[in-house]
């Protein structure tokens, strides 16, 4: 042995103090004991001493050959770990890129060689080997650890750039396997027919069997080609089940489905509409059960004829929807309706009713027309109003109201209601559903009792469980659905007044314009009975009057229109002037009758921090939609949106963005 173990560094486990304390002690011992043995013995004395020194040759001789094993071992060890670690660098999945300060290539390792398709890549710019590699890692960072797709593979980046290094680890497979279980995961909804009973109601048996037997067929047939188990659970209503890989199909196609069905039914003079709610995500079967019926029920108060898909913890998203929703409202309805807004309202102490900001003649008009209702039970209803954001029509219409004190007094302010409101309270709300349109959003949230009246298409936001829900979206107005109710109330409380039947035909008038958009029979019955109890339409005209000012404003914001794509016309105002939201809604009414115009948006300055867009449509194209897409809503064919820090010219070229989609879509 050529190794001294004074030269060797002990291993810390070996090199330990008490081990070498033991061995003190252990020597120490033994001299004890030689010495004492000469006492008794002189022989024996020498005898332990010859042992004495044989023992420390083989301690010596043996702890030699150990400590040399051990060495030898811990060389082969380091020789293993840095062969593995070579081979690793060579061999193993990993790409490994190594650059210099100025981004030059200086190494790679053969797998990463492997993967390049140019070979002389050292001292050259990334970007000049592998554009498609430069842009995918162009702004990795340290601290990240994500995913690119290059050369047909998925791989895991991360990078250390204290020494310049990128790690390239190829996940292809795990990634496949992640994209099979996404797209294998389940998707279930319900199907159903939004006027199947109206459309069958006068057909014989044998016509309603043909035509159940074309649905079926045709369901059928879309059904084995899209993969997807479907169960008809009643006559209107079909439960789906698919996967999320044909769901991905399904949206690609804009649920052709939709169309489809309509244009194949209307050949047979029966034009039927379908709607279809859809959910998927990490849920027990219940829960998904729930939320597809909850979005099939979105889809119905927005109209009908259309799809909503909506994941569990996701936004929805819409399809269809291109068509005016048609009339599914029976005298039965109301009937129902009238009766149950009356017991709750039986049941109610105080009763709150409020409109949307800037209210207009059809929520004030709505409004009134619910106080007369509870009047007509002897129930206290307050009408919650602010007085400082009102329009000139509305205010023209407040002077009026105001000299009726028996209508007057129980009208407050946001502030007054919030003070006078409590858990048991009853809050009504009507021309909306959103909770941030209110007038007072906060009486939401100090009582768990409300109503919802609206004629707009249903939105994502809405109202935590609402004692009552009355969403036509077909109705011309809101004003138009109360002032039907009005038949099934008792009459022995007054009767409605002449005030309270202008406000409501006024509100029919302004959101029909003047019975030319979304007009109906129900329309002119609802205009015929509040003629028939006082309506003065001449006092109507007079507060539709425009103001000078007003007038010119509508002028200047119609010299900034110009068309944007085919039919689409856009107005804008200046960024220092501000528009009241009636200003813009009248300009884009305007706009619409002007010709080759089928969809109008004017743009205004609302205040300091909000721009507003004002929508309109012929019917062809869903404003809806478009206007869903920056944060706003309303109807089809009349919708709106408020956005806020940004300048009109910002908003105009997003709107201008959202009609090219709208459009290639």
């Amino acid at each position: 042995m050529n190794k001294n173990i004074s030269d060797e560094k002990l291993p810390r486990f070996i090199d330990n103090q008490k081990l070498r304390n033991m061995g003190v002690i252990f020597l120490i011992a033994q001299i004890f004991a030689i010495l004492f043995s000469f006492f008794v013995s002189i022989p024996l004395g020498f005898i332990l001493v010859l042992l004495f020194i044989l023992s420390l040759l083989f301690f010596k001789n043996a702890s030699e050959e150990f400590f040399y094993e051990i060495n030898q071992y811990i060389l082969n060890l380091s020789y293993r770990i840095k062969r593995g670690e070579q081979e690793a660098l060579i061999k193993m999945p990993i790409g490994i890129l190594m650059l210099n300060n100025e981004g030059d290539v200086d190494w790679v390792n053969p797998y990463m060689l492997t993967e390049l398709s140019d070979n002389e890549i050292v001292g050259r710019k990334l970007k000049d080997i592998d554009e498609d590699l430069y842009r995918e890692l162009e702004n990795v960072k340290e601290t990240d650890m994500y995913t690119i797709r290059w050369n047909e593979k998925i791989y895991q980046v991360h990078a250390q750039n204290d020494i310049h290094v990128i790690y390239l680890m190829d996940v292809t497979e795990y990634a496949q396997i992640k994209e099979r279980y996404e797209e294998d995961r389940p998707v279930i909804g319900y199907l159903f027919f939004d006027n199947y009973d109206e459309l069958t109601q006068g057909l014989d048996d044998r016509a309603v069997s043909s035509f159940d037997n074309m649905l079926t067929t045709y369901l059928s047939n879309w059904g084995k080609q899209h993969g997807i188990f479907y169960k008809r659970i009643s006559d209107d209503r079909y439960f789906l089940l698919m996967d999320r890989k044909e769901l991905r199909r399904m949206e690609n196609e804009r649920f052709s489905i939709i169309d489809n069905i309509r244009e194949r039914t209307s050949k047979r003079n029966l034009p039927l509409t379908i709607s279809i709610g859809l959910t998927y995500g990490s849920a027990t079967f219940d829960q998904l059960a729930d939320l597809a019926q909850n979005n099939l029920d979105l889809a119905l108060g927005r109209g009908g004829d259309q799809a909503v898909v909506k994941p569990i913890d996701g936004d929805p998203r819409y399809y269809g929807g291109k068509t005016n929703p048609m009339e599914k409202r029976t005298r039965v309805r109301s009937r129902m309706i009238s009766q149950a807004m009356q017991d709750i309202m039986l049941e109610t102490d105080n009763i709150f009713v409020m409109g949307h900001k800037n209210p207009d003649m059809d929520a004030i008009g709505s409004s009134l027309g619910i106080q007369r209702i509870a009047k007509m039970h002897h129930k206290a209803c307050w009408i919650v109003i602010d007085k400082e954001d009102l329009g000139a029509d509305v205010t023209k219409l407040m002077a009026e109201i105001e000299k009726d004190s028996q209508i007057s007094r129980y009208i407050i302010s946001p502030e007054v209601a919030e003070e006078m409101v409590t858990p048991e309270s009853l809050i009504v709300l009507v021309d909306h559903h959103k909770p941030s349109m209110s007038i007072a959003p906060n009486l939401l949230k100090k009582t768990k009792k409300n109503m919802v009246i609206d004629h707009h298409r249903r939105g994502e936001e809405f109202v935590d469980s609402p004692l009552l829900v009355y969403i036509e979206p077909y109705a011309s107005s809101t004003a138009e659905l109360i002032t039907e109710l009005f038949e099934y109330v008792p009459t022995e409380g007054d009767p409605i007044n002449k005030i309270e039947a202008t406000a409501l035909l006024g509100g029919i008038i302004v959101d029909t314009n003047n019975f030319s958009l979304r007009t109906g029979s129900r329309t002119f019955d609802a205009a015929s009975y509040l003629q028939s109890v006082g309506a003065n339409s001449t006092l109507i005209q007079r507060m539709l009057k425009e103001d000078p000012e007003v007038y010119l404003k509508r002028s200047h914001l119609i010299e900034t229109m110009e068309f944007v794509e085919e039919n689409y016309a856009i107005a804008h105002g200046n960024e220092d002037v501000l528009y009241h939201p009636v200003v813009a809604a009248q300009t884009a009414d305007t706009m619409l009758a002007m010709t080759n115009v089928e969809a109008s948006f004017v743009i205004t300055r609302r205040d300091s921090k909000t721009v507003g867009i004002s929508a309109r449509s012929l019917g062809k194209i869903n404003v809806q939609r478009i206007m869903e897409k920056m944060g706003g809503g309303g109807h089809l064919s009349n919708a709106a949106t408020q956005i806020s820090d940004q300048s009109i010219e910002e908003v105009k070229q997003q709107l201008i963005d959202a009609l090219h989609e709208y459009k290639n879509n």
